[in-house]
């Protein structure tokens, strides 16, 4: 079997500063232009794409795009996103192939949700895909802090000292 090392090696994934690790994969040619339409104030690519991977002891910590991103499920251990939405509601979405376990091989992580994610077992990694659309900037990236998450949605304690930084 197939460990991280052997995937981060051969897709030649670098650290992401959300945590884990990332390479982009694809990019739209096709430019688009809000016209003041949408939230990003400059032109994006139409998508991008990338490779994720998370080892069990990694954290995709909180942050938060302008753009809706799908997910994708490549190999590995399930993947729990977490999600508080525009309404400061908490969910959890599972990524990955046991249907039977509320798992999906595809999910939608809604533009302007702060989220992050976190293997599901113990022992392990993930490998899935990011799509993002319009395509990915890191203008468009906000990475959180629990201080600042917990002023906000002090109901969700638990989850924000879970995936949220500790500090700047």
């Amino acid at each position: 079997m197939r460990d991280a090392s052997y995937w981060i090696n051969s897709l030649g994934l670098s650290a992401h500063p959300e945590g884990g690790f990332y390479k982009s994969s694809f990019q739209s040619d096709v430019i688009i232009s809000d016209n003041g339409r949408m939230e990003h104030g400059n032109n994006r690519k139409l998508f991008t794409s990338i490779y994720f991977l998370l080892r069990s002891h990694d954290i995709s910590h909180f942050h938060r795009l302008k753009s809706d991103e799908l997910w994708y499920y490549h190999a590995g251990s399930p993947l729990t996103i977490h999600v508080i939405d525009e309404r400061g509601e908490y969910k959890e979405m599972k990524l990955g192939l046991n249907l039977d376990k509320g798992e999906l091989p595809q999910v939608l992580v809604p533009k302007n949700s702060i989220f992050g994610s976190s293997v599901m077992e113990e022992e392990g990694f993930s490998l899935v895909g990011c799509m993002v659309s319009p395509g990915f900037d890191f203008e468009d990236f906000e990475l959180f802090y629990q201080d600042d998450l917990l002023k906000e949605y002090p109901e969700h304690e638990q989850i924000i000292r879970k995936m949220a930084y500790k500090s700047k």
